[in-house]
């Protein structure tokens, strides 16, 4: 199973490195591609400074339906590839935001706990030169555990950064973890990603990069992320993509409001819905407790051990915390 799914990704990443080495901002023919519906010019880019915390919507749209993306898009719905290309592989970069000069910025993670755009200008003195170093104190918005055999390593979610961690070093940064199946990390973004690091690596050139995260409504786990990239000082001969990864995994049922999932074809499983709610936990091993956020003991609390979760009861009791005995959340 290992090898396969080793297979799969080399044969991808080979693909991806060839269709941009002969058709610049042409990626792959065969796999489905959308444009915006709207012709505004893209001038509603933000500013490369202004990545503000992302707003919430009470959209409302079944998983096997399109739904809308950044920048006037709407993402079909997924069909079992891997990604979308978006505006036939443009990315929407304004001349404003081109620059030579390293950098890396991230969205504050919204009222739900999530996180926004995150941007950078890739270049080498971006890149980490030490080890990689642990995340697993990173608790991403509607992070819900599960293992499955079908799921290459049986863990279904990783924690995947936006920007990642061989371009930017960025290790424990809640602002780049989201929730994030097994094949949406090392099958989807990881390609693009390795395409990045090589041509840095190689040229010494910039890229600028901008990872959007694409949720529905208030939903807890992104449908996937619109991965832009765009080579400066050769403009973009060297690297252009846009491409929608969708945050799937084959086989498996995804409830994008809270992270809970079971197999596909097997009702049976499928859990009782639960409002994910804000809870403060106390990450100290000798307490592990979670409170409402108005409970006297928050107060009390070091800041060290204070970690601001949204998710339901049951999820915080799955994932080793006990409740609070005072506030009884």
């Amino acid at each position: 199973m290992k090898l396969l799914h080793r297979s799969r990704i080399a044969l991808i990443a080979l693909l991806l490195v060839l269709s941009t080495l002969f058709a610049s901002c042409n990626l792959l023919p065969g796999f489905l591609e959308t444009t915006p519906q709207t012709d505004n010019g893209f001038g509603t880019t933000p500013p490369a400074t202004d990545h503000t915390t992302p707003p919430e919507n009470n959209q409302t749209v079944p998983s096997g339906e399109p739904f809308a993306g950044p920048f006037g898009v709407e993402i079909p719905a997924y069909s079992g590839n891997l990604f979308v290309k978006v505006n036939n592989g443009t990315p929407f970069f304004e001349n404003s935001e081109y620059t030579t000069k390293s950098y890396e910025r991230y969205s504050n993670l919204d009222s739900l706990g999530r996180c926004g755009v995150a941007m950078a200008c890739v270049g080498k003195d971006l890149m980490p030169t030490g080890d990689r170093g642990s995340i697993s104190e990173v608790t991403p918005s509607g992070w819900w555990q599960a293992t499955y055999d079908t799921v290459d390593g049986k863990y279904l979610y990783n924690r995947s950064h936006l920007i990642g961690w061989q371009l930017s070093g960025e290790d424990a940064n809640e602002k780049n973890l989201i929730t994030g199946t097994r094949s949406f990390n090392q099958l989807g973004m990881l390609p693009f990603e390795n395409m990045v690091a090589d041509y840095v690596k190689e040229t010494n050139n910039h890229v600028l990069y901008r990872v959007t995260p694409v949720y529905v409504g208030n939903e807890l786990v992104a449908r996937g992320v619109l991965m832009e990239a765009l080579s400066v000082e050769d403009d973009g001969d060297g690297i252009c993509f846009n491409v929608f990864v969708y945050n799937n995994e084959p086989g498996i049922v995804i409830d994008y409001t809270t992270g809970r999932s079971y197999l596909e074809g097997e009702e049976s499983q499928k859990p009782d819905g639960g409002e994910a709610v804000k809870y403060i936990a106390n990450t100290n091993p000798s307490s592990m407790k979670f409170h409402k956020p108005d409970c006297s003991s928050v107060a009390k609390m070091s800041e060290k051990n204070k970690l601001e979760i949204v998710a339901t009861r049951e999820q915080m009791i799955a994932d080793g915390y006990k409740p609070c005995g005072i506030c009884n959340p």
